[in-house]
């Protein structure tokens, strides 16, 4: 079993979390904390696989407390944050500097109703235990990378059936929307990218990371203050621009369609949730499938389950794609990328820091 430390300033949301996990299989609570510094002396006597980490507290708040911890002692933490505009931000600022995950409380600091996401809490605390430990303590590499003359490597591996459209010849001048699908680990991950694309990249980006609502904003302007190219939280009817990447809002399925001679965006809050997840990278790719007259670089980067293999098949069929997934030795969460492999329909395994460079040999 892995042993799981409990870090909140409130007695009753301990003892809440600590219920959750009295039955399971996988899961021991050795001890708790009720402040960021009591929780970095409890993981030097207890020494435990993961911690659950609330991010107000007293004392030592729980991104100071994540930023000691990567220093002295890595352990992965799932943060939970309520949705308020502060707490989305310093979540994000917790995600950054080290956490693998967080859960949104549903209804503030002290939820009564935690319950409501018991299921959800004890899936990502047992898929963050098995993170390796060397995952943690990724250094940021911001550097802009020089545009390189393209490099096109053979497909792993290309399903009979879709073999024309795979070889169909891919011309640098063509239309090219970039796509890019993650979820745990996906905001270090999108850091790691984003930040090294030109200000000047000639294809708009549209982005599916897993988050609840009243994250992705937080996260899409943590982002743009440290890229070059503009990063912004998908709005209804944006017009698709080179140069800037769109993040689907959490709560809320985001899809392209074609306006005139240009594409918007459309967001969508009624629509159903596919697969466990809104916003769905599926839905997403499954819409740029049907723009038939502009070329696809999808990438899949960390995460668990298997959203956007569905739709990384809808791509190859319709039209021009290219498939780049994150190699395994450098994901946090080698889910999504697996799935994606199996597909038989990827061009390109790349680790995380040569991503930028496979996106940049498609379109130049």
């Amino acid at each position: 079993m892995k042993k799981l430390l409990i870090v909140d300033d409130s007695a009753f949301m301990r003892k809440l979390i600590t219920e959750f996990f009295s039955e399971n299989a996988h899961i021991e609570v050795v001890g708790t904390a009720r402040n960021g510094r009591d929780a970095l002396e409890k993981v030097r006597i207890l020494n435990p696989d993961v911690l659950t980490m609330d991010v107000e507290m007293p004392e030592m708040t729980g991104v100071e407390a994540v930023k000691q911890l990567m220093i002295e002692n890595p352990k992965p933490v799932v943060m939970l944050s309520s949705t308020t505009t502060a707490d989305a931000a310093i979540t994000m600022e917790a995600i950054a500097n080290g956490a693998v995950d967080f859960i949104a409380k549903p209804s503030g600091t002290i939820s009564l109703d935690l319950d409501k996401i018991k299921d959800d809490l004890i899936e990502k605390v047992i898929a963050a235990s098995n993170i390796p430990i060397e995952k943690l303590r990724r250094k940021e590499r911001i550097s802009k990378i020089p545009i390189k003359k393209p490099i096109f490597e053979k497909p792993i591996m290309v399903e009979k059936r879709i073999q024309e459209k795979t070889n169909q010849v891919w011309h640098k001048n063509h239309k090219k929307i970039i796509l890019i699908g993650t979820s745990t680990g996906g905001p270090r991950a999108l850091q790691e990218v984003l930040t090294r694309l030109p200000k000047d990249i000639k294809a708009p980006i549209l982005i599916v990371q897993h988050m609840p609502p009243g994250f992705t904003k937080s996260l899409a302007k943590r982002l743009d203050q440290l890229s070059d190219i503009t990063v912004k939280e998908a709005e209804q009817g944006d017009l698709l621009q080179p140069g800037t990447a769109y993040i689907a809002p959490g709560g809320y399925q985001m899809t392209a369609r074609k306006v005139g001679m240009t594409y918007s965006i459309h967001i969508d809050e009624h629509a159903p949730v596919v697969g466990g997840h809104k916003p769905a990278v599926d839905v997403l790719f499954d819409s740029v499938a049907t723009l038939t007259d502009i070329d696809r670089i999808a990438v899949i980067m960390t995460g668990m389950g298997a959203d956007g293999s569905k739709g990384i098949k809808m791509l190859k069929r319709s039209g021009n794609t290219r498939v780049i997934s994150e190699d395994e030795r450098t994901c946090v969460v080698y889910g999504m990328p697996k799935s994606a492999e199996k597909t038989g329909l990827v061009d390109r395994v790349a680790p995380l820091d040569e991503i930028p460079q496979a996106i940049l040999n498609y379109l130049y």
